[in-house]
């Protein structure tokens, strides 16, 4: 396939997908648009992306427009795996002037430093909108959800104390969620009970990090110096996911169980990741084959109307691993923005 036709073809996917996105999806939890939480939040922050390589106005106003008129959910939402959306928020504010998304953005990170429930260790504790509590634990999905807003606050206002916050919280997920013997991360830790909980090493929770990762310190660069243990940590965990992709070019929804399912949006965010990770000389280039070869095996999840597959829904951490295996596929804008994101990432 030559450059230019592999170029075409992902701009093709790319549009598929995100016009998927753009349907009417009222009452569909995993792909309806119309509210303030994670998954919407998600979708919106793969929209930007999209933006940011298509450079097409319809992307921004849209997006511009999604967050007018939701804004005033937030206040109801005031936990950190709602933050998602705000970090389109620096952003808006850049390219639209309009002070809204500035002040809503500069409240919500005062929140987040001053407010926010954490942990003995100092870790953003994982507080969801649903009728649930997860006292004192750490999960990797916060990194992507509330960390990255926060370092795209950094870089808009140029307040360091942002960008300290953001590494801070960077460092202890990597470290509190690092599994020692394989490299890779488990999907949550309880500062109570002292442990990983049922210890799983699910992809898409190392999707999460592996992607945010170098987002963050892309927007924390010339700030504050990044502290050598977190490029050598992030370095570690890459280094250990790419050992676990299977011949498919996905990983596995737990990584190191190969006899559960192939799950697509987990596998999009590491590729994506690792796309990022060379860019930003984080990772050499000898991973961008095996970024690629993921890329490949995700363009075939996606359907003739743009949606996604192979998606596994909305996954805590469960009670044992082999729980993971039995959350059912399903169509997320979750899978819809990290598979877009992916794609946005290979046609740089």
């Amino acid at each position: 396939m030559t450059t230019l036709t592999s170029s075409r073809a992902l701009q093709h996917a790319a549009s598929k997908v995100y016009s998927y996105m753009l349907l009417d999806h009222s009452g569909n939890w995993g792909m309806d648009m119309a509210h303030w939480d994670w998954v919407p939040g998600v979708g919106a922050a793969s929209i930007l992306e999209y933006y940011q390589q298509d450079g097409g106005d319809e992307i921004i106003n849209r997006l511009s427009e999604w967050a007018l008129a939701h804004l005033h959910q937030s206040g109801h939402a005031k936990v950190i795996n709602s933050m998602a959306p705000f970090a389109i928020f620096p952003a808006l504010y850049s390219v639209t002037g309009n002070p809204v998304f500035k002040e809503s953005a500069i409240r919500t990170g005062q929140w987040m430093l001053h407010e926010a429930p954490r942990t003995r260790e100092g870790a953003f504790e994982h507080t969801v909108t649903e009728q649930a509590s997860f006292p004192e634990q750490v999960w990797a999905d916060t990194v992507f959800m509330a960390v990255l807003f926060l370092a795209r606050l950094a870089r808009l206002t140029g307040e360091t104390g942002y960008a300290r916050e953001a590494l801070s919280q960077l460092e202890l997920h990597l470290r509190l969620l690092e599994d020692k013997q394989s490299g890779v991360l488990f999907h949550g830790w309880n500062c109570i009970t002292g442990d990983h909980m049922s210890a799983a090493r699910w992809t898409r929770a190392n999707a999460w990090i592996a992607l945010a990762a170098p987002m963050i310190l892309q927007e924390v660069e010339g700030l504050l110096p990044v502290p050598a243990s977190i490029t050598e940590r992030y370095r570690r965990l890459m280094a250990a996911l790419i050992g676990y992709q299977s011949p498919s070019g996905l990983w596995h929804t737990v990584m190191d169980r190969t006899d559960f399912y192939l799950e697509t949006s987990g596998s999009a965010g590491i590729a994506a990741g690792i796309f990022k990770a060379v860019r930003m000389g984080l990772l050499g280039e000898a991973a961008l084959g095996l970024a690629r070869a993921a890329l490949e095996a995700v363009l075939g999840t996606i359907k003739a109307d743009g949606e996604v597959g192979g998606v596994s829904g909305g996954t805590p951490v469960m009670p044992t691993v082999e729980d993971y295996n039995e959350i059912s596929c399903i169509p997320t804008l979750y899978g819809q923005g990290l598979v877009l994101i992916l794609l946005a990432e290979a046609m740089k």
